[in-house]
């Protein structure tokens, strides 16, 4: 799978981490290929320019094909993604708060859900994923999603002390204690925990827990020679046995088991999600 990362516009970047392209080639002869993915702490627009993907909740045997423009709010449980002859997508994740600035919804309402990204922005988004469907350069591609983010500017939400707390908790790997993230805010603990139930979708030790989860999760996709004492060390756990019962709640299985499964995919989704 090849991804490509751009910082995106300086305008942009109070509010999006990085936009990429990521585009994959099935094997000769394999007409799909089935990949877990367990939630990170990203909330995001996924474009696909060709054949969307299916997906499926981890205990469902049924997948159901996506719409061409995905939103992701606050994901807490593990899916399956099934990916169908060549997948080609421009895909933009937000910072912690970013989306909620960007939409005006509380992320609650978001909660562990997919939508299609024309329900929130109408005729314009479809217009879009027009366009990106004729593309044959996803950094043509890249360059109209860019646009379509930067035009929405005009009606998006201030920056506060609260956002730059969330992105201090992002960039610690959640390994900062509540009270500091909630002085950093300027609120009280209490009036932080709301806010981020209603800006990131979960309370803030929930999102610290799934920060440490999906830094383990992709330490393990991007080098799976690391054995899982390293990778616990690594993520900020405070030892194996925390690791495991975080894998066991969001990949819906324990470590050695998501390591036999995605030895057995093609494709792995998330080892290019860096901070």
């Amino acid at each position: 799978m090849k991804v490509i990362t751009y910082i995106p516009h300086q305008a942009l970047q109070q509010l999006i981490l990085r936009i990429s392209t990521v585009e994959a080639n099935l094997p000769e002869g394999v007409n799909s290929v089935v990949s877990p993915y367990p939630p990170t702490p990203y909330q995001s627009i996924i474009f696909y320019c060709n054949n969307p993907i299916s997906m499926s909740k981890n205990d469902d045997v049924d997948f159901k094909k996506q719409p061409l423009s995905v939103l992701l709010g606050p994901q807490v449980s593990r899916v399956n993604i099934k990916v169908h002859n060549r997948l080609k997508a421009v895909r933009v994740d937000f910072l912690p708060g970013g989306l909620f600035r960007f939409l005006k919804i509380p992320m609650n309402e978001l909660f562990d859900k997919g939508f299609d990204a024309k329900d929130f922005f109408g005729m314009k988004m479809k217009i879009l994923t027009e366009q990106l469907s004729e593309i044959t350069d996803l950094e043509v591609g890249k360059k109209l999603v860019e646009k379509f983010l930067l035009d929405r500017l005009r009606i998006v939400n201030d920056h506060l002390p609260f956002d730059n707390a969330l992105h201090v908790l992002y960039r610690n790997n959640g390994n900062i204690s509540m009270e500091k993230a909630a002085s950093l805010s300027c609120l009280s603990l209490k009036q932080f925990e709301r806010k981020c139930k209603e800006r990131i979708g979960m309370n803030p030790k929930s999102y610290a827990r799934i920060l440490k989860f999906s830094k383990a999760y992709r330490l393990h996709e991007a080098s799976p020679e690391l054995d899982w004492i390293s990778i616990a060390y690594e993520a900020g756990y405070y030892d194996q046995m925390h690791m495991i019962k975080d894998f066991k709640v969001f990949a819906g299985v324990n470590p050695s088991e998501i390591e036999k499964q995605l030895r057995n995919t093609a494709i792995k989704m998330q080892k290019d999600l860096n901070f």
